[in-house]
């Protein structure tokens, strides 16, 4: 499994419906699940964005039309990071010169 940092902020429309977001976040764990995807965590953030979302999801084509899924929405912009644990990028590495 693949795992994502995705960071999100709120449009217009997602902070004019701010106290929904704990609902569209249970929602959206449900929806990942259907797709094969885990949210593992969920933070709200101080600063530039308003939070973020840790994923594992089987392939980058799962991870990516989920994504697409959940910005259709309205309620966010994202800013999606593939992230590497210390055995993948220890793999990585081994084809470093």
């Amino acid at each position: 499994m693949a795992t994502y940092v995705i960071l999100y902020k709120y449009t217009e429309q997602g902070i004019k419906n701010i106290k929904d977001a704990p609902k569209r976040v249970e929602a959206a764990k449900k929806a990942a699940a259907q797709a094969g995807i885990t949210i593992k965590e969920t933070l709200w953030l101080q600063g530039e964005y308003d939070f973020l979302a840790i994923t594992e999801a089987p392939d980058e084509y799962a991870a990516t039309a989920f994504g697409i899924n959940v910005l259709k929405q309205g309620n966010l912009h994202s800013h999606t990071m593939r992230a590497f644990t210390l055995a993948e990028i220890t793999k990585i590495l081994e084809h470093v010169a």
